[in-house]
Protein backbone atom coordinates (compact mmCIF):
# COMPACT_ATOMS: atom_id res chain seq x y z
CA UNK A 1 0.00 0.00 0.00
CA UNK A 2 1.47 3.14 -1.25
CA UNK A 3 1.44 6.01 1.19
CA UNK A 4 0.88 9.23 1.11
CA UNK A 5 1.70 12.18 4.12
CA UNK A 6 -0.56 15.26 4.78
CA UNK A 7 -0.08 18.59 6.45
CA UNK A 8 -3.35 20.87 7.66
CA UNK A 9 -3.48 23.64 9.23
CA UNK A 10 -5.65 27.14 9.50
CA UNK A 11 -5.47 30.33 11.48
CA UNK A 12 -7.06 29.43 14.26
CA UNK A 13 -6.60 25.85 13.71
CA UNK A 14 -9.67 24.44 14.83
CA UNK A 15 -12.27 23.11 13.09
CA UNK A 16 -11.07 23.73 9.33
CA UNK A 17 -8.03 21.90 10.66
CA UNK A 18 -9.70 18.92 11.65
CA UNK A 19 -12.18 18.33 8.73
CA UNK A 20 -9.61 18.89 6.10
CA UNK A 21 -7.50 15.95 8.34
CA UNK A 22 -10.64 13.79 8.45
CA UNK A 23 -11.82 13.98 4.53
CA UNK A 24 -7.99 13.21 3.49
CA UNK A 25 -7.47 10.49 5.54
CA UNK A 26 -11.33 9.08 4.64
CA UNK A 27 -10.90 9.56 1.14
CA UNK A 28 -7.19 8.30 0.73
CA UNK A 29 -8.10 4.92 2.77
CA UNK A 30 -10.92 4.56 0.25
CA UNK A 31 -8.84 4.81 -2.38
CA UNK A 32 -6.34 2.38 -0.74
CA UNK A 33 -3.58 4.58 0.00
CA UNK A 34 -2.36 4.55 3.99
CA UNK A 35 -2.86 8.11 4.75
CA UNK A 36 -0.81 10.17 7.44
CA UNK A 37 -1.81 13.54 8.71
CA UNK A 38 -0.14 16.27 11.01
CA UNK A 39 -2.14 18.58 11.98
CA UNK A 40 -1.06 22.22 12.83
CA UNK A 41 -4.08 23.60 15.10
CA UNK A 42 -5.21 25.21 18.30
CA UNK A 43 -3.61 23.24 20.71
CA UNK A 44 -0.32 23.26 18.61
CA UNK A 45 1.17 20.38 16.16
CA UNK A 46 -0.09 16.81 16.63
CA UNK A 47 0.92 13.20 14.97
CA UNK A 48 4.21 15.30 13.72
CA UNK A 49 5.09 13.70 10.37
CA UNK A 50 8.31 11.34 11.34
CA UNK A 51 11.07 11.23 9.07
CA UNK A 52 10.87 7.52 8.15
CA UNK A 53 6.68 8.13 6.75
CA UNK A 54 7.88 11.44 4.84
CA UNK A 55 10.83 9.11 2.79
CA UNK A 56 8.57 6.38 2.32
CA UNK A 57 5.76 8.81 1.32
CA UNK A 58 4.45 8.57 -2.13
CA UNK A 59 4.28 12.14 -2.16
CA UNK A 60 3.20 15.38 0.14
CA UNK A 61 -0.57 17.05 0.61
CA UNK A 62 -0.55 20.57 2.28
CA UNK A 63 -4.09 21.97 2.80
CA UNK A 64 -3.34 25.00 5.08
CA UNK A 65 -4.34 28.33 5.04
CA UNK A 66 -1.10 29.67 6.86
CA UNK A 67 2.48 29.39 5.79
CA UNK A 68 4.14 25.67 6.09
CA UNK A 69 7.56 25.32 6.36
CA UNK A 70 8.29 23.07 3.58
CA UNK A 71 12.14 21.99 3.76
CA UNK A 72 11.49 18.92 5.02
CA UNK A 73 9.82 17.94 1.69
CA UNK A 74 12.46 18.22 -0.50
CA UNK A 75 12.51 15.56 -3.18
CA UNK A 76 9.12 14.83 -2.69
CA UNK A 77 5.82 15.58 -5.18
CA UNK A 78 4.23 18.35 -2.91
CA UNK A 79 0.44 19.40 -3.73
CA UNK A 80 -0.73 22.67 -2.22
CA UNK A 81 -4.43 24.00 -1.26
CA UNK A 82 -6.91 25.35 1.13
CA UNK A 83 -8.10 23.19 4.22
CA UNK A 84 -11.27 24.27 2.04
CA UNK A 85 -10.90 22.74 -0.70
CA UNK A 86 -9.57 19.50 1.00
CA UNK A 87 -12.82 19.38 2.91
CA UNK A 88 -14.68 19.78 -0.87
CA UNK A 89 -12.78 17.75 -2.77
CA UNK A 90 -9.89 15.34 -1.23
CA UNK A 91 -9.92 12.89 -3.81
CA UNK A 92 -8.96 15.92 -6.38
CA UNK A 93 -6.21 16.64 -4.49
CA UNK A 94 -4.95 13.11 -4.40
CA UNK A 95 -5.36 12.78 -8.03
CA UNK A 96 -2.94 15.51 -8.47
CA UNK A 97 -0.64 14.31 -6.47
CA UNK A 98 -0.61 11.18 -8.05
CA UNK A 99 -0.18 12.71 -11.54
CA UNK A 100 2.51 15.20 -10.03
CA UNK A 101 4.16 11.45 -8.74
CA UNK A 102 4.03 9.62 -12.05
CA UNK A 103 5.51 12.95 -13.63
Amino acid sequence: MHKIVCVTACPTGIAHTYIASEMLIKTGKSLGYEMIVETNGAIGVENKLKDIDIKSAIGVIIASDISIDKKRFTGKAVIESTTAEAIKDSKALINQLLELYKG
